[in-house]
């Protein structure tokens, strides 16, 4: 239980950004207290200053921002007035970080083993027998499989759930009384993040240290925090106990991110979709062999094992499941992006899986595709007028038809048409998802296959685009094969969920059925591990 002695104290902060910036501050005036045994979840959008103050504490702040006015105390001693070397001393032994990616945050060219090891050489503790056994017991603490196996691994080799216990083991090495986790579980399936978060709860009640925990999903606070401060634009504009912040959210933006937050539409008030059959997907099945060399065979993995479904127009089909289960496969053999195995893909009646690309081609047009990550999606060196009207162009379209129809697809998703001689980069990520949805319909398609397409947008974001993405459907009567992790999500915007797992379609339904009468063990797995499956935030902004 957490003590009312501030362990951590956040005093006015002030961190000022360079001129020409969007606001004068990245953080501003920022007020907030960590006590021991306490977890404290710091919330807000992308840009909030989230990250900024953990940076702040941990004296990680880039060379050219630089705190200019308050205090961060730690144990009564001001952080920001020591030196590099005493700032050091403290990094790792009395605060330490978890980081939001750890494959880009560990060595990957070191064994897990003594990357732990070396947190502790670098502080002087014990000899290399010592630090061994240390490392060993680590290891076994976050739950690690086989401790004596992986402590030679390379963090390639890994899982993203074990290469975050990896980087909770290295935090935990010398004991802080501290822990900063800055986005721990973003990355990771439902399941996994369900897993990581037992783990920081469980460490935390061991150890009794404070946890200062940045997200930006609600369902992870309502899991974890004790309590809560929400932070927008570089402030702390709400703060107080989980309870209260939750259910009686009283600033406007907090009660905003909240409205934000996706649930299950009312199953009575949704038409089930009437419209002719779009898509006849049969026993569809992918093999992969990876691997193998001179000596040794490779494995097989079967990616997709006798899938078969079918998609109405004007439906939205959501496709769930976590990382390997063969969800991004199943899109990506839809639009003929990879070649399936045996089965067949029915597009209005017709087997698209024998079509040669060239006889393919005429029909690519009414398959689209909007991706996960639209600024790797988008070509930067090109305006957006050139990223909306190539497909267009291609297809015979004149270019001054083209540009016109570019105009009206940055209308159509909520853009004002003057953005088409921008640049992506000058955009932010929702907006940048807008565009790659309106590149996906330039070429009016009858089919959009949604990957992933809101699970790295804020909250608001991505409220913003499933808005969009079912009012496209409504209007121009597409069927949509939405791909997610998230099952919160899925049921708001899918009309049916397929539940994927090893290849296979283990279960399928209506969001009620699937979420209320889960039938298969896999499925039932995957609603348990929601974060926040109790919290209904609809209550909170009524």
């Amino acid at each position: 239980m957490p003590t009312d002695a501030p362990l951590l104290q956040v005093e006015g902060l002030h961190i000022p950004l360079p001129g020409g910036s969007e606001r004068t501050y990245a953080v501003e005036d920022a007020s907030y207290t960590l006590a021991n045994g306490e977890i404290l979840c710091l919330v807000g959008e992308s840009g909030s200053g989230k990250s900024m103050t953990a940076n702040a504490i941990m004296g990680l702040l880039p060379e050219h921002l630089t705190p200019t006015r308050g205090r961060i105390l730690f144990r009564g001693r001001d952080l920001l007035t020591l030196s590099e070397a005493e700032l050091s001393r403290e990094r790792g032994r009395s605060i330490a970080m978890i980081f939001q990616e750890p494959l880009s945050a560990l060595n990957p060219l070191m064994r897990i083993g003594d990357q732990i090891a070396e947190v502790l050489e670098v502080h002087g503790e014990g000899d290399r027998a010592t630090r061994e056994r240390r490392v060993a017991e680590l290891l076994d603490f976050v739950g690690l499989p086989d401790p004596a196996l992986l402590r030679d691994a390379y963090p390639f080799r890994l899982s993203g759930g074990q290469r975050q216990r990896v980087m909770i083991a290295m935090a935990l090495a010398l004991e802080p009384a501290i822990l900063v986790a800055d986005e721990p579980t973003t990355a990771l399936d439902v399941t996994t993040q369900a897993q990581i978060l037992e783990l920081i709860r469980r460490i935390q009640r061991a150890k009794g240290m404070g946890v200062l925990f940045i997200t930006h999903d609600f369902g992870v606070v309502a899991d974890i925090a004790d309590r809560v401060a929400v932070m927008e634009k570089g402030r702390v504009v709400e703060q107080g106990r989980a309870a209260d912040v939750l259910d009686r959210p009283r600033h406007p933006y907090t009660r905003r991110l909240i409205a934000a937050v996706p649930h299950r539409e009312d199953a009575a008030t949704k038409a089930p979709p009437s419209g002719p059959s779009l898509l006849e997907v049969r026993n569809l099945s992918k093999t992969y062999r990876p691997g193998g060399g001179l000596f040794t065979r490779p494995r097989v993995v079967r990616a997709l094992d006798d899938v078969s479904f079918t998609l109405r127009r004007g439906e939205t089909l959501g496709v769930v499941g976590e990382s390997g289960s063969g969800k991004s496969t199943l899109g990506r053999c839809i639009l003929k992006l990879l070649s399936a195995d045996a089965g067949e893909i029915r597009f209005q009646g017709r087997d698209i899986v024998p079509l040669s690309p060239r006889q393919f081609r005429p029909l690519r047009r009414h398959l689209q595709m909007v991706f996960q990550d639209p600024f790797a999606s988008l070509n930067p060196r090109q305006t957006v007028g050139r990223i909306l009207s190539d497909g267009p162009r291609a297809n015979g379209v004149s270019a001054t038809a083209a540009v016109a129809r570019a105009r009206e697809l940055l209308e159509l998703v909520g853009l004002d048409a003057s953005a088409i001689d921008r640049y992506p980069g000058e955009f932010s990520g929702g907006q940048r998802q807008r565009i790659g949805i309106a590149r996906a319909l330039a070429l009016d398609p009858s089919l959009l296959v949604a990957d992933e397409s809101v699970s790295a947008l804020d909250v608001s974001v991505q409220a913003q685009v499933l808005e969009l993405l079912k009012e496209l459907q409504v209007r121009l009567d597409i069927g949509i094969i939405f791909i997610t992790h998230d099952l919160r999500v899925a049921a708001q915007i899918c009309d049916r969920i397929a539940v994927m797992q090893n290849g296979r379609i283990v279960e399928s339904g209506t969001p009620a059925q699937v979420f209320d009468a889960p039938e298969h063990a896999y499925t039932r797995r995957l609603v348990d591990a929601i974060p926040g499956l109790h919290w209904d935030p609809r209550a909170a902004v009524a």
